[in-house]
């Protein structure tokens, strides 16, 4: 697996496969909640926010970085997204999308790897990364743990009104 820089050609496969790999958050897990409403309120255009979300994640003059992880024919494994704040010494994994065949091959914990050294270099001494508490999430908590990283629990709750 190759962990390669971004560019403006993976725009489209990246979007779809960040899309694929959501996709059973927004139609499971949060679309269940309270009939739907917390979805159709908060995210009921989730395909386009990754749309719209993606492009601006690569922003080298701001400090943004995607890298993608690449297998040996071409195909687009996943990719992570992060930002460094050098200021504060601080960096953030933005997204983390894996594709759903290479899940379990450690090609998240690689791209994740691949983000922490970036931001070393960058002087970073603290790395933040956030996930949800949920079942569709919980492949994600583990991979954090694995790493290193440290929980620090949030919850957040719903009502209908």
């Amino acid at each position: 697996m190759l962990i390669r820089a971004f560019v403006q050609d993976d725009l489209a496969r990246l979007t779809e496969l960040t899309i694929d790999t959501f996709r059973p958050f927004y139609e499971d897990s949060v679309g269940r909640l309270l009939d739907g409403l917390v979805l159709a309120t908060l995210h009921p255009d989730w395909r386009d926010d990754y749309r719209e979300q993606l492009p601006t994640l690569h922003d080298p003059a701001r400090h943004k970085y995607i890298a993608v992880a690449e297998t040996a024919d071409g195909v687009l494994a996943g990719h992570v997204a992060w930002r460094a704040d050098p200021d504060r010494h601080h960096g953030e994994i933005t997204l983390l999308a894996v594709d759903a065949d290479h899940r379990g091959d450690r090609t998240g914990t690689a791209l994740c790897e691949h983000a922490f050294a970036d931001l070393r270099e960058r002087g970073a001494k603290l790395v933040e990364i956030g996930t949800g508490g949920d079942a569709f999430h919980t492949p994600a908590r583990a991979l954090y743990e694995s790493l290193g990283c440290t929980p620090f629990p949030t919850v957040y709750y719903y009502r209908q009104l």
